[in-house]
């Protein structure tokens, strides 16, 4: 398996690695509670080189791309994103990424994990269209800021952030490196798109001046509590778009794309039967991604995510992302998951 390009500066710093996205990264730097809470109340960094970065190029990859996604890449501003689905003709999910107009060319970043995938799916449509999609995941990495100081780390460590909006980024040059700085999509979160060589250098900056340490378990559990679907567990690809609650993934105005055709028939007919929501399980339930949840003995959803964690009143939490039929995700409905009570709990999660 790949491992990050930042991954052998953080063995030196002590982090113990594990799998993420598809690249061998840090899993932990210490006690990942206390990273989560870094993430909450102050400010963590962490590596995002499972992250891969794919460059579209060629005369027609605008408009080639946005008959591709369900976002809509013909009207997106220079240095701006969007988030979006790749779908099959069937208008299941096969993919999510996020794709910024960088002027000359198109910037795609997904997992490392999918990548592979989504290029092959690429190429087969790639007929007569004047594009090509490469990979860039050697050339470009990334790191990640996320909690309410984030924005004043930045700042102390010679990078400001301005005001930029979300999906918006904009290049700068600090102590003669050449950088791109991303505000995340949400609230509270920054990426450093940065040349390999020069990526330990801005890790060191940014936990000189103030930012924790922090692993993939961390963020993984901050990850469940701000609801945030991650493709390959929470998105698969039998889902259908709207069941997943993505609406920031759709536009509807865009005109044609892959699997365009199923997911407007899905919006003029009225709502799909199930609905990607969150749950709290009672007590320190052993339930697991896959479990079935009940109504009355019958299979009504599943559990994809599964995470225990402290609150910040100091009691120890179980949360799950999943699935369940629409008309029982009422907030406060009680189910059953693997013997455990469950709550249907509004997302993201109040702890």
């Amino acid at each position: 398996m790949t491992q990050t390009i930042l991954s052998e500066h953080l063995a030196s710093r002590g982090a113990r690695f594990g799998e993420y996205g598809g690249a061998e990264t840090a899993a932990a730097f210490g006690d990942p509670q206390a990273e989560l809470a870094a993430l909450r109340s102050n400010c963590g960094v962490f590596d995002l080189g499972w992250r891969a970065k794919l460059v579209a190029t060629g005369e027609d990859r605008v408009r080639w791309m946005n008959g591709m996604v369900t976002g809509n890449v013909r009207d997106l501003p220079p240095n701006r994103g969007t988030y979006s689905f790749l779908l099959n003709p069937q208008g299941h999910i096969l993919g999510d990424l996020y794709i910024y107009n960088r002027g000359e060319h198109l910037l795609l970043e997904t997992d490392c994990s999918q990548a592979p995938r989504l290029r092959e799916v690429f190429e087969k449509y790639i007929i007569m269209d004047d594009v090509e999609v490469a990979d860039l995941s050697e050339k470009l990495t990334a790191i990640g800021l996320r909690g309410p100081h984030a924005a004043a780390v930045l700042e102390k460590s010679g990078l400001n952030a301005g005001s930029l909006q979300p999906l918006e980024l904009t290049d700068l040059a600090w102590h003669d490196v050449g950088l791109s700085l991303i505000r995340s999509a949400g609230n509270g979160g920054y990426e450093i798109w940065v040349a390999p060589l020069n990526a330990a250098r801005v890790w060191e900056a940014l936990v000189m001046a103030g930012a924790t340490p922090v692993g993939t378990a961390a963020l993984e559990m901050w990850r469940i509590t701000a609801g945030i679907p991650r493709y390959g567990q929470d998105i698969r690809e039998r889902d259908l778009p709207q069941e997943t609650e993505q609406h920031q993934a759709l536009d509807f105005t865009k005109g044609c794309y892959v699997g365009q055709e199923i997911v407007e028939r899905i919006r003029s007919r009225g709502q799909v039967h199930r609905k990607f929501t969150g749950f709290r399980l009672a007590g320190e339930s052993p339930a697991a991604p896959g479990t079935k949840i009940q109504a009355d003995g019958k299979d009504v959803g599943e559990l994809t995510s599964v995470a225990s964690l402290l609150q910040a009143n100091g009691t120890r939490a179980t949360i799950a992302l999943g699935y369940v039929r629409r008309e029982l995700t009422l907030p406060g409905k009680s189910l059953q998951a693997g013997g455990a009570a469950v709550t249907v709990t509004e997302l993201p999660f109040q702890l």
